[in-house]
C-alpha cells in the first residue's frame, strides 16, 4: 500500500462514506463543496483503480465502484508511517507530542490506563 495524494484521499473518503457499489455521481454529490468537475473525480477513480484502492466494473453506460482497502485498514497504515517517520516508531514520542504542554484530563487517564491494560491482556 502507497500513501495516498490528498485529492486521491478525498475521493476515497467518499466512497467508504457509501455502502458500496459506489458511482461517480455519489461520489461527486460527497464531494459537493469541492465543485471537482465529473472528468477529474473520473481521473482521480481511475487513479484509485491503477493503484489497487478500487475495484470497477461497467454496467450500461456506467462504472461502479468497489473499495478494495477499507477506510481503518488506510487509517492504520497512515498512522504506522506517520510514527516511523516522525516519530522513530515511538508510540511515547507520539503522545508526548500531542500531550507534552498539556494536562489530561482524568477520564483521559483513565481511558488510556484502560486502553494499555487491555493491551497487556491480550499479549497474555
Amino acid at each position: 500500500m502507497k500513501k495516498l495524494p490528498d485529492a486521491e484521499f478525498e475521493v476515497m473518503k467518499a466512497v467508504w462514506a457509501h455502502e458500496p457499489p459506489v458511482t461517480t455521481h455519489m461520489v461527486m454529490e460527497k464531494l459537493g463543496e469541492k465543485n471537482w468537475k465529473a472528468p477529474t473525480v473520473m481521473t482521480l477513480l481511475s487513479r484509485l483503480v491503477e493503484r489497487g484502492f478500487l475495484r470497477t466494473d461497467k454496467i450500461g453506460k456506467e462504472r461502479i465502484y468497489f473499495p478494495l482497502v477499507t477506510k481503518d485498514e488506510y487509517l492504520k497504515f497512515e498512522t504506522g508511517n506517520f510514527i516511523r517517520q516522525y516519530h522513530g516508531n515511538s508510540f511515547l514520542s507520539l503522545v508526548n507530542t500531542l500531550y507534552g504542554d498539556r494536562q489530561l484530563s482524568d477520564s483521559d487517564l483513565r481511558e488510556l490506563m484502560n486502553w494499555l491494560e487491555e493491551k497487556k491482556e491480550k499479549r497474555k
